[in-house]
C-alpha cells in the first residue's frame, strides 16, 4: 500500500484554514476537515451520554442530539469542562483520522496527498501523525472580522503563531486573494509530490 504524504492545516482562528483545506481539494488532495470529524462523533451515542453525563441536559437540542454551540457555551465558560471534552475527544479525532488515511491508502489508486485542518495541532500533541504541517496566519483584526467566534477569548489557550510558524514546514499569511493562496497551496503540491 502506497500512503498519501499527510499533511495537517493549523492556525489561529479566522486565519483561513478552512479556505486552505479547500484550496488544497481544488487541486486533487483528499481532505477532511477535524471539525467535521467531532460533528460526527459528538452524534455517536456513546459520546452523546458522556458529554450529557458531564455537561447535563442543558446540550441537548430540541432534535435529541448535542447542540453543539450549546456545548461551547458551556466548555469556554468552563475550563475543567473544556479540558475534560478535549480529553474525550482528541483521541477519537485521532483515531477516525487514522482510519481515514489508512482507507485511503488501500484505494486503488489513492491520493498523493492527504490534508487535514487541525486548529489544535500542536496543542493536542497530533503533529507526530503527519508527514507535513502547514501553518496560515492572518493579522487578529482579519481574523476578528472573518470569524464569529471569540477569537481573543479562545487565542488565549492556543500558541502564539510566531511558535507554530518556526515548528511548521509551511507558511503562509493569509491576507491576500484566493489566486494567492491557491498558488501557495500549488507551491506546496508541487514540493510534495515533485
Amino acid at each position: 500500500m502506497t500512503r498519501p504524504v499527510a499533511v495537517a492545516i493549523t492556525g489561529g482562528i479566522g486565519a483561513g484554514k478552512s479556505e486552505a483545506l479547500a484550496a488544497f481539494a481544488r487541486r486533487g488532495a483528499a481532505t477532511v476537515s477535524s471539525d467535521a470529524i467531532v460533528h460526527e462523533l459528538l452524534r455517536r451515542e456513546e459520546v452523546r451520554r458522556a458529554v450529557v453525563e458531564r455537561l447535563g441536559n442543558g446540550v441537548v437540542g430540541p432534535d435529541g442530539h448535542l447542540d453543539r454551540g450549546a456545548v461551547a457555551t458551556v466548555v469556554f465558560n468552563d475550563e475543567e469542562s473544556l479540558r475534560w471534552l478535549e480529553e474525550l475527544l482528541h483521541p477519537l479525532v485521532s483515531a477516525e483520522y487514522l482510519l481515514w488515511r489508512e482507507q485511503l491508502a488501500a484505494l486503488p489508486v489513492p491520493p498523493q496527498v492527504c490534508v487535514t485542518e487541525v486548529p489544535l495541532l500542536y496543542e493536542a500533541g497530533s503533529q507526530s501523525y503527519f508527514d507535513r504541517v502547514v501553518v496560515v496566519t492572518a493579522p487578529e483584526e482579519l481574523r476578528r472580522a472573518r470569524s464569529e467566534a471569540a477569537v481573543e477569548e479562545r487565542q488565549r489557550r492556543l500558541l502564539p503563531d510566531e511558535e507554530k510558524v518556526g515548528r511548521a514546514d509551511y507558511a503562509y499569511t493569509n491576507t491576500g486573494s484566493i489566486a494567492e493562496l491557491e498558488s501557495f497551496v500549488s507551491s506546496v503540491l508541487d514540493d510534495l509530490t515533485g
